[in-house]
C-alpha cells in the first residue's frame, strides 16, 4: 500500500482486493522440490535455523517433563498429538529467515523472532481458532471413550476398534488444521493480508492440489516422526527443514501479488 495515498484511495484499494488469493496447479512431486529448497536455506543460514530448532527441542523436553512429572503418559501423548495444532505458529521464524535469504539479506534470529512478534495480532486470531478446534477435538476424543468403552484388559479386537475410531477422528481434525494453516501464516508474513483472507486462500489451494498436498502431508508426518523417535533431538533439524520448505511451498503455490508488502519490502519483487 502506498504510504502517500489518501484514506479514500487506501479504502478503494482494499475494496478491490479479491476474497482469496489465486493459486497455481501443482505436480504431485512439487513437495520434494520444496524439501530440497528448504535444505538449501538451512545450509545458507545454519546458525539461525538450527539455533531456533534447538530452542524448540528444549521446549519439547520441558513439556515432556511437565507431562510426566505432573500428569501421565496419556498427557504426554495428548501433547504430542496437539503438536499439529501449534506447529504452524512455531514456524513463523523460519518463514522470515527464508524471506530474508530470498531478498539477498543476512537473516538473524532476532529479526525472525521480532517479525513473529510484529504479527502477534494475526497470530492470536489464528491461535484462538486452533484452540477452538483443539477443544472440539478433545471433546470428540472423550466421546470415543463413551461410545467405544474399554475394559480393564481389552482384547485385540476391542483395542483395534478403539484405536481405529480414535485415529479416524483425529485425522479429520488434523486434516482441517492442515487446510487452514498450509499457506495462511506464510502469506501473513509476506503480505498485508488479514487472517480470514489467508485462511480462505490456504483452504482453497489445498483443495485444488490434493495429490501434491497428500505427498506434502506424508513428508511432514515423516519428518516429525523422525524427530520424535530420536528423543526429540531430530526436531532440531526436521522442524527447520519443514518450516523453510513451507515458505517455498507458499511461494510456488500462492499468487499474492495483489496484496501490498509490509513496510520495508515495498520495492522488492
Amino acid at each position: 500500500m502506498n504510504a502517500s495515498a489518501t484514506p479514500d484511495e487506501n479504502d478503494q484499494e482494499e475494496k478491490s482486493l479479491p476474497f482469496a488469493a489465486p493459486c497455481n496447479r501443482l505436480a504431485a512431486s512439487a513437495p520434494l522440490r520444496w524439501i530440497k529448497l528448504g535444505w538449501q536455506d538451512i545450509k545458507r543460514a545454519p546458525r539461525q535455523s538450527l539455533s531456533y530448532g534447538a530452542i524448540l527441542v528444549v521446549c519439547s523436553y520441558l513439556l515432556a517433563y511437565l507431562a510426566i512429572a505432573y500428569g501421565n503418559l496419556v498427557v504426554l501423548l495428548a501433547l504430542l498429538s496437539g503438536f499439529v495444532f501449534v506447529g504452524p505458529l512455531l514456524a513463523l521464524a523460519f518463514y522470515d529467515i527464508s524471506l530474508e535469504l530470498q531478498k539477498g539479506r543476512t537473516p538473524t534470529l532476532g529479526h525472525a523472532l521480532g517479525e513473529s512478534w510484529r504479527h502477534i495480532g494475526n497470530q492470536m486470531v489464528f491461535a484462538v481458532m486452533l484452540m477452538v478446534i483443539f477443544l472440539v477435538w478433545a471433546r470428540a476424543a472423550s466421546m470415543t471413550h463413551v461410545f467405544f468403552p474399554m475394559q480393564a484388559r481389552p482384547d485385540l479386537a476391542q483395542m483395534a476398534t478403539f484405536l481405529g475410531v480414535g485415529t479416524l477422528v483425529g485425522s479429520l481434525f488434523a486434516a482441517f488444521v492442515f487446510c487452514v494453516s498450509a499457506f495462511s501464516l506464510p502469506m501473513i508474513i509476506d503480505r498485508q493480508a488479514d487472517m480470514v483472507t489467508a485462511v480462505v486462500t490456504s483452504f482453497n489451494a489445498v483443495l485444488r492440489n490434493k495429490p501434491a498436498m497428500l505427498v506434502w502431508v506424508m513428508l511432514i508426518v515423516a519428518a516429525v516422526a523422525v524427530g520424535i523417535m530420536t528423543a526429540f533431538l531430530g526436531l532440531a533439524v526436521t522442524l527447520p527443514l519443514i518450516g523453510h520448505a513451507t515458505w517455498h511451498a507458499y511461494q510456488e503455490t500462492i499468487d499474492s501479488s495483489a496484496w501490498p508488502r509490509h513496510p520495508g519490502y515495498e520495492n522488492e519483487r
